[in-house]
């Protein structure tokens, strides 16, 4: 797990400029982010997409093209350089960032020539279902790479190396998922659509020893070439978790060091999550996207929701030393597939429930702390206009009651349906503690321990202006405002 109290960035979103700038960005920004109280940044995928200079990085071409080569209609990637990207790497961690790198090893996209297959055609709902006769398919399954020409590694990519697709050119128009020759999905994923091992472009087959290998050569390669301190996993859910915890442990080996891994496992079924941490034993954390839901649906209900129930079916109430906890990310961002916003006066509220208890391994997403504003088509074909609020000026506050008051006990105050508190009572090296009064509706306020007595305390968020002095006990009662979040630390 992280170092006490770390936090961790997701220092980008889906509709991040594509101006190849990011990665300059942050070797700029990296000392200021280590002063907030930042620890780790995940970082984009880095490796050229099927889109080339504008692939968010999830069309996977070619793993081993940083933005070195002209491929795909640029030499740099969304993001930048090669060059630039080590840089930002090195800057990050000169200053005590911890920097973890997004992998998606479950597809690829955007091959170089197609090829003949025999295939059988799947229901796209229904993987257990075929839809028409095993059949000679023609699919875009040769990746040859030939911008790198063989530098870095040889391996061409052939159907054999996939277990389905989706696309045959003698029948263009089919919607159906090819499983392909002799192959069959993998088991251990998650049951959505009979079988949710397929999910986009080429599907690697996990039990092919050549892919296998050429993964966790890749693996030597990438910790070799960028020094990176651990990695964030896409669409878990979609591959055998055995692959997970066999390619950690073997890069980990390799590396002759500790690497963090987290996995984007995005399902609401709190039971799925807990199974792929058994299988891959508890080598992979995972983000805990039943708690993003929770904050979702809270935010959308305003009043009527009851706090009480805030954790409740989440991974960070079972399982904290393994969960990942967020309020966004660039899926559930407005206009994304994963749609489910948590709305803006939610924000402050749901960033205090993460940064500011013991539990979890907190991450704070871009766009909540620079603001951001993009264009894109809805699922209504019309195009919107989006603004994501800058939340910087309190997740800074946030942040400095993380670094310098979250520690030790942690008393929870959960007994009213608007109105809940937690305190954290401090420790030898950060005393004085903390008290957070959090309302979902009207003003409230709470009769909490923070363990010193006679002591005053001032509200950090500077919504509640009046001090608030201990009795000879160390309780006392705090207050926050309506709809919003309070943190009370010791007055200097």
């Amino acid at each position: 797990m992280s170092e006490t109290n770390g936090v961790m960035m997701q220092y980008f979103h889906w509709y991040s400029p594509g101006d190849g700038t990011l990665w300059n960005q942050l070797a700029e920004s990296a000392e200021d982010l280590a002063k907030a109280g930042v620890t780790s940044v995940w970082l984009p995928p880095a490796y050229k997409g099927t889109g080339g200079g504008m692939d968010v990085g999830y069309g996977v071409y070619d793993l081993f093209d940083l933005g070195e080569f002209d491929q795909k209609g640029s030499v740099r990637t969304k993001y930048g350089t090669k060059e630039e990207y080590l840089n930002a790497i090195k800057a990050a961690q000169k200053v005590g960032i911890r920097v973890y790198a997004d992998v998606v090893l479950n597809h690829k996209l955007g091959a170089d020539a197609e090829e003949e297959a025999e295939a059988t055609p799947l229901d796209t709902e229904n993987r257990h279902e075929a839809i028409g006769e095993y059949q000679k398919i023609k699919a875009w399954t040769h990746f040859t790479f030939p911008g790198r020409a063989g530098k870095y590694s040889t391996m061409e990519w052939h159907w054999w190396h996939f277990d389905a697709t989706d696309y045959n050119a003698y029948n263009g128009g089919e919607n159906a998922v090819y499983l392909l020759k002799d192959k069959e999905f993998d088991s251990n994923v998650d049951s959505e659509k009979g079988n949710f091992d397929y999910l986009m472009g080429c599907d690697l087959d996990m039990d092919n020893p050549e892919v296998v290998g050429e993964l966790k050569y890749w693996g030597e390669w990438y910790v070799d070439t960028t020094g990176v301190d651990g990695f964030r996993f896409d669409a878990v859910k979609h591959v055998s978790a055995e692959f997970f915890r066999e390619w950690m442990d073997h890069v980990s080996h390799y590396a002759k060091r500790d690497l963090f891994a987290v996995g984007e496992y995005w399902s609401y079924d709190v039971e799925a999550l807990h199974n792929f941490i058994e299988t891959t034993d508890g080598k992979v954390t995972l983000f805990d996207a039943p708690l993003h839901y929770n904050f979702h649906v809270a935010s959308q209900a305003g009043n009527g929701y009851d706090m009480r129930q805030i954790f409740d079916n989440t991974l960070v109430k079972d399982q904290p030393t393994l969960a990942v906890t967020l309020v966004d990310n660039h899926d559930s961002q407005p206009l994304q597939s994963l749609e489910s916003v948590v709305e803006p006066w939610f924000k402050p509220i749901a960033y205090a429930l993460i940064l500011l208890r013991r539990e979890g391994y907190p991450c704070v997403f871009y766009p909540d702390y620079y603001g951001a504003q993009y264009k894109d088509t809805g699922n209504d074909g019309n195009e919107h206009e989006v603004w994501l609020d800058k939340h910087q000026f309190l997740l800074d506050k946030l942040l400095q009651a993380r670094q310098t008051y979250a520690y030790g006990e942690q008393y929870d105050y959960f007994d009213h349906a608007n109105t809940i508190g937690w305190t954290r009572l401090g420790d030898e090296d950060h005393p004085g503690g903390l008290a957070v009064v959090v309302s979902n509706g009207d003003e409230g306020s709470k009769h909490m321990e923070v363990g010193q007595p006679d002591r005053t305390y001032i509200d950090l968020t500077e919504h509640i202006d009046e001090p608030v002095t201990t009795d000879e006990k160390g309780w006392a009662e705090f207050r926050c405002p309506a709809g919003s979040v309070s943190v009370w630390i010791p007055q200097a």
